[in-house]
């Protein structure tokens, strides 16, 4: 075969796919069915999220502008910050644990309020959204493993476990 008719060949043979891979690359979208439970438990945690950030922020102005006194003067904060947290509990007196919630009292731990607010929004959703709907649906194995992180969260956030070196 000469090379021309090689070219013309190879052209027309590069031709043809140009036309045809346009066809095999269009994509249709995929339709996912998402259960309900699972959308209002995603709608739980984007605007919980969003209130739970709105406390932090609010929390944290009530501090610095010293609207709510604090247990720890801001200017001395800094001569904590290389302590372990031990000796932190130790130099300041600070509680240790669930604690805090008798010291909302002041601006420090008053900023606590939005962290626990957040945590806590994982096992309400699991409680409320989830798991009902799982066992009103008799999934089993969905209900059984929302149960079960239910409960370490739980047990987790309880300080029974004490786990490291503090």
């Amino acid at each position: 075969m000469s090379t021309q008719a090689r070219a013309e060949k190879h052209s027309t043979q590069h031709n043809a796919m140009q036309q045809t891979v346009p066809a095999k690359q269009k994509k249709t979208a995929v339709k996912v069915d998402v259960p309900p439970e699972q959308i209002k438990y995603a709608n739980l945690l984007l605007y919980c999220s969003w209130a739970g950030i709105g406390i932090l922020v609010l929390t944290f102005i009530l501090y610095v502008t010293g609207l709510v006194g604090s247990y720890i003067p801001p200017a001395q904060v800094a001569q904590y910050w290389g302590l372990s947290a031990h000796e932190f509990l130790v130099e300041t007196g600070a509680p240790s644990g669930w604690g805090w919630l008798g010291m909302l009292k002041y601006g420090d731990f008053l900023n606590l309020v939005g962290i626990a607010f957040l945590a806590l929004l994982t096992i309400v959703g699991y409680l409320v959204l989830l798991l009902p709907a799982y066992i009103r649906k008799k999934d089993l194995s969905y209900a059984a493993i929302v149960t079960v992180e239910i409960l370490v969260l739980t047990l987790a956030a309880s300080g029974i476990l004490k786990v490291g070196a503090h």
